[in-house]
């Protein structure tokens, strides 16, 4: 019998900035859909374009991102919904719960904790770039003329 191999992963290039900035949107996303919902009851649509506006275009999220989130943060306890009506169009408005705005206020935290750390991390590597640049010799003249 012939042993059957498993097709390689595909190959993750951890040089290229779309995959850093797609895993990094991907974590921020539900961060930021935690903190317009505390600025008040939103449906979905709003949500996307109010992420996408506090956020400066860096995270837009889309349909097919935003609801699994929101469905997930229903089934968790963190915000409830409401069916309403406008313009004849049923709406799902978001709010979030005391537990949503508690998770909100972990999450930012967290963000900060880790925002420190990639500040304190671009200030070493900044330093260590700086150590590996080579100096030029001296020649005992000042180097201004």
């Amino acid at each position: 019998m012939k042993a059957v191999r498993a097709a390689p992963a595909p190959r993750v290039d951890y040089a290229s900035r779309a995959y850093w900035a797609g895993t990094i949107k991907m974590g921020l996303s539900k961060f930021f859909i935690l903190r317009v919902l505390h600025e008040g009851p939103m449906h979905g649509y709003d949500i996307a374009r109010t992420v996408e506006r506090a956020t400066g275009g860096c995270c837009s999220p889309t349909e097919g991102t935003i609801y699994p989130v929101l469905r997930e943060f229903e089934t968790g306890g963190f915000v409830t919904v409401e069916e309403e009506v406008v313009q004849g169009r049923q709406r799902r408005v978001y709010a979030l719960t005391d537990a949503g705005r508690a998770a909100f206020r972990v999450a930012l935290d967290a963000w900060m904790e880790a925002t420190a750390a990639l500040q304190d991390t671009q200030r070493a590597f900044a330093a260590a770039d700086a150590a590996r640049k080579p100096r030029r010799p001296r020649s005992g003249k000042a180097c201004c003329p």
